[in-house]
């Protein structure tokens, strides 16, 4: 019997053994050699290099420079030679002269009982070399990228910038940068080595590379030469009329190419992180604004194109004041024009004139072309910080919402949506998908973003139509005064008054003006837009001016002869 439990006592301990061996040796054989090859191998990250943004005659806007992380083994060091290592080193570090709490920080860090600690990142060449002609032991440094913008804020909401996210690691954010992160970055390459007890690499031991693949290049539509002219514009206007903000775009109204597009205030994306969060945005894509009077023409042509009003076509309504659901529509200067057209409508930027389109037009039809002009959903621009304002549900609107709405207030757009939409009327009558980048290209492959019609909005004869009508607004208008003499130029301004605390502020308001030249076979298509104004609250005597500074100088960049 002694024998029998003898017997059982040693097969159930094998039995343990072998399910034990079984666990270690199948279960949990990868854990164990995931853990072992720590401790054998050691991974070095290549990175690789950001690719570049070039202007569309190929001048960098943004570019990576080499940079270097410096490291050291304080095992190597005395004391004495980490103390002075780190007041000479923070000397040659010190950006702004507190080289004190910067030195304590490095003393700190080599106190450390390492073989390796990090000391500083995103040295540049020149200072690196400063560094290793202190000749100190234990000291090296590992080569990575940052991210160069040799034009300085020029551009900058165009291009966004790179900065970490949370894991340590170059992002982009805003902009181009952040909309094609994905094909700017690149892959990463990696360096593997067997390494001894000590961490030390054994030189005769493994050795693997994984090559890093850099990003790829984008070339934009955006031209140099217009966007120095639109910023130069945009800044000396900001002055001149005291505004809170500005900005402006320039589109190709045939392909949707953007040409340029700026912002005030600007930032320097090199340095990003002096400036406040709220000047990364980029208001020509994401700023929410009533559009105003430069709403007119686009409503006008959709009652144009649905056959409803002619040019000649009299208001019955113009003679005074218009009183719906308890409220008075006035013109904007109180003047009234009995037996107004619709063409005098548009030049004397009438509301009581737009309160009768929009009734011979009705809410269903005005809603369908709001929606058909690309307004309440995203322009598809490719930028990463892009907005779009719902339009309210039709069931909510009432006879006043649809009378206030037909003259740009009660309705919110975004300046790449407006500067789309009255695209549409410069071209022929299609909406086009707008694009800043041209091609994306990286060593092997060369990608072009081509034109992208969404969808046709107008006729032909109608663009006609409404462009006659946008060029007598400018030849007769509050503007005319500003005109290039010679150049026959479709335009229209707009002033919308913001609202405050549930009503609107006279006093405080969003100047604009939109417009397109040669009117016959537009070129360009440019918004003009300032928030709050200090010398002029209206558009016709801020927006308008700068409008026509920047037009003269496109006329004269393309070569665009005189006309009249």
């Amino acid at each position: 019997m002694r024998i029998i439990w003898i017997k059982i006592f040693f097969l159930l301990f094998f039995l343990a053994i072998s399910v034990r061996l079984f666990y270690w040796q199948v279960i949990r054989a990868p854990f164990l050699q995931a853990q072992a090859e720590d401790q054998h191998f050691t991974d070095a990250k290549v990175s690789a290099l950001r690719g570049n943004i070039y202007f569309t005659d190929y001048a960098i806007l943004a570019s990576s420079n080499p940079s270097y992380s410096l490291f050291a083994n304080p095992k190597i060091l005395s004391d004495k030679q980490k103390v002075d290592f780190s007041y000479r080193l923070a000397k040659i570090l010190s950006e702004d002269g507190n080289v004190d709490d910067l030195a304590k920080g490095f003393i700190a860090s080599l106190s450390k009982d390492l073989y390796w600690v990090s000391l500083r990142k995103n040295i540049v060449f020149e200072k690196k070399k400063q560094i290793e002609d202190l000749n100190v032991a234990g000291i090296g440094f590992d080569q990575t990228n940052t991210r160069f913008y040799p034009e300085g804020s020029s551009s900058a909401h165009l291009l966004g910038f790179v900065g970490m996210d949370g894991k340590g690691e170059n992002k982009g954010y805003f902009g181009l940068e952040g909309y094609y992160d994905g094909e700017l970055k690149g892959t990463s390459g990696l360096i593997r080595h067997e390494k001894d007890a000590m961490g030390l690499p054994i030189l005769i031991g493994n050795f693997e590379t994984t090559e890093a693949r850099n990003g790829k290049d984008l070339v934009l539509n955006i031209d140099r030469s217009v966007q120095y002219i639109v910023e130069q514009s945009l800044k000396s206007g900001i002055e001149k009329y005291g505004a809170k903000a500005a900005s402006a775009v320039v589109m190709d109204p045939k392909t949707g190419a953007i040409l340029a597009l700026a912002s005030y205030p600007s930032y320097d994306p090199q340095k990003y992180f002096n400036f406040p969060k709220e000047f990364y945005k980029n208001s020509v894509v994401a700023d929410q604004y009533e559009p105003g009077s430069t709403f007119k023409v686009l409503v006008m042509a959709s009652a144009i194109n649905e056959d409803l009003l002619k040019p000649d076509t009299k208001c019955d309504i113009c003679s005074g004041s218009v009183s719906l659901g308890g409220f008075d529509i006035r013109t904007w200067d109180n003047k009234y024009y009995p037996d107004s057209t619709m063409k005098d409508v548009i030049v004397h930027s009438d509301n009581t004139g737009m309160v009768f389109t929009a009734k011979k037009l009705g809410l269903d039809k005005f809603y369908s072309y709001v929606s058909n002009f690309g307004f309440g959903s995203s322009t598809n621009v490719d930028l990463q910080d892009e907005s779009s304002p719902d339009i309210r549900p039709k069931k909510s609107w009432k006879e006043i919402d649809l009378a206030t709405a037909s003259f740009g207030q009660g309705i919110a757009v975004t300046p790449i949506q407006m500067v789309s939409a009255v695209s549409v009327i410069a071209n022929g009558g299609f909406l086009m998908e707008p694009h800043v980048v041209k091609t994306i290209k990286d060593n092997s492959n060369f990608y072009e973003i081509k034109p992208k019609i969404i969808r046709q909005v107008l006729k032909k004869s109608t663009t006609n139509t409404i462009k006659e009508m946008m060029v007598a607004a400018v030849d007769e208008g509050e503007a005319k005064f500003f005109k290039v003499k010679g150049f026959k130029v479709a335009g229209k301004t707009g002033t919308a008054q913001i609202p405050v605390a549930g009503h609107y502020d006279s006093a405080h308001t969003i100047a604009s003006f939109v417009g397109f030249a040669p009117a016959d076979d537009p070129k360009f298509v440019v918004l003009v837009r300032y928030d709050e104004p200090k010398a002029s609250i209206y558009g016709a005597e801020t927006a308008a001016p700068t409008f026509f500074d920047i037009a003269k100088e496109l006329f004269s960049y393309y070569k665009i002869a005189p006309s009249e």
